[in-house]
């Protein structure tokens, strides 16, 4: 069970904070259940959901150690781009990546997606909606998680991996 102030990954939402755990009813049924009160950190909102809901995956952020070491696994990393001219199955690949809510799956995703888009701008060729869609969603995914774990703002995340990776 997660305490007050914990900050987790709290499905597709990203990083929350949990803010109070108390009794409530979701239902208005008059059945009350122990709950999470949580605040997205890059959004304005709440989130209520049971202690016990397994139906929306929940985990701890990953620490300050694990996001360098992650960082610092970016220049070995080898990922290649996908391409599928199916629309659904592309879709399918790229979720499956954001799915797996593991910091090291999106930054493969990300690098697919901008490998990909690399070589499409070197042969003049456009770069289709559902991969900027993806790509962003990675980045924002990532990149929340990382701002939160390195305890930098997530709009110096991008420097601060390039400062790193260019320091080794």
């Amino acid at each position: 069970m997660y305490e007050i102030g914990d900050l987790i990954i709290y499905g597709n939402t990203g990083v929350c904070r949990v803010t109070d755990i108390s009794s409530c009813d979701l239902m208005g049924d008059g059945d009350e259940q122990l709950c999470y009160f949580l605040e997205p950190l890059y959004h304005d909102y709440v989130i209520s959901t049971p202690v016990d809901n397994t139906k929306v995956f929940m985990r701890p952020i990953i620490t300050k150690e694990e996001a360098e070491q992650l960082i610092d696994t970016i220049p070995s990393l080898h990922v290649e781009a996908y391409h599928n001219s199916i629309l659904r199955k592309l879709s399918e690949h790229y979720k499956s990546y954001i799915d797996t809510h593991e910091c090291s799956d999106l930054i493969k995703l990300f690098i697919s997606i901008y490998t990909k888009k690399q070589n499409l701008e070197q042969q003049n060729r456009k770069f289709g909606q559902i991969d900027e869609r993806f790509m962003k969603r990675a980045e924002e995914l990532l990149y929340g998680e990382l701002a939160a774990a390195l305890e930098i703002p997530k709009n110096s995340v991008a420097d601060y991996i390039a400062d790193r990776i260019e320091s080794q």
